[in-house]
């Protein structure tokens, strides 16, 4: 009997993997990642040059990604068919073998996995191993601590309609807003309302070679990558104790 691992890969350095899921890496024979058709897809390009010779990759193409709206019935139902499908192959294989799935951050964090975990733990051996989340090397990268004292942090999702991304981040000292993308102009336009986009930093393909961190005031206008971060710190609720 086999199992299906699911290994955190970080948010984007190989350097931030931590040492079991490199170990797993290193030593599978079947290796499962997500990925946008044609593309290399992300959590492959963290493991390049890791894997060992022979190893069976399984790339998990998505059917749609941003072509339709969230929202959309057929949306849905396209990706519940993809995570069905690959539940299905990722149950027949592991009934003989141990199969490795990449996934970039923490796999309980936003990250496609869930779907397939909700579909194989009762059927199937299954472990996770976390890792750094993409958030956490995002405002690393700032050079800025998050949080401080009594903050509250709030993490969004880009998706939230308008009022509601404006009215949570009113509300709370620290901010983290995913999922940006085609939804960056939407986000800047809440934090406005809110009166926190003056402090609100864009952290894109953080740990990555091609890192770029900038205030998201100065940002033209326009999309952002799909690792991209909004950062807001926060600055203490009390007065912190110098040393």
């Amino acid at each position: 009997m086999g199992k299906l691992i699911c290994t955190g890969l970080g948010p984007g350095d190989p350097d931030l993997i931590s040492v079991r899921s490199d170990r797993l890496i290193r030593s599978a024979a079947h290796v499962a990642y997500f990925r946008k058709p044609g593309r290399q897809g992300q959590a492959r390009r963290i493991v390049d040059g890791m894997l060992a010779q022979g190893v069976t990759e399984y790339a998990m193409e998505y059917p749609v990604t941003t072509e339709i709206p969230l929202g959309d019935p057929e949306y849905n139902r396209l990706l519940a068919e993809f995570y069905d499908v690959w539940a299905d192959r990722l149950a027949d294989l592991c009934a003989t073998q141990e199969v490795i799935v990449l996934c970039e951050g923490d796999p309980f964090f936003y990250g496609s996995f869930m779907h397939l975990y909700t579909r194989l733990r009762a059927r199937i051996t299954v472990e996770v191993i976390p890792g750094i989340t993409g958030m956490s090397g995002c405002w690393t990268a700032t050079g800025t601590p998050i949080t401080w004292g009594d903050d509250v942090l709030t993490v969004l999702p880009g998706t939230l309609p308008q009022d509601d991304l404006a009215a949570r981040a009113a509300q709370t000292d620290a901010l983290v807003v995913m999922k940006t993308g085609r939804n960056l102009p939407k986000i800047r336009r809440a934090l406005a309302t809110a009166g926190r986009l003056d402090d609100a930093w864009l952290v894109e393909r953080g740990t990555m070679p091609n890192q770029r961190i900038l205030r998201l005031a100065d940002l033209p206008d326009g999309d952002a990558p799909y690792f991209a971060i909004v950062i807001v710190h926060g600055h203490g609720r009390r007065p912190e104790v110098e040393e």
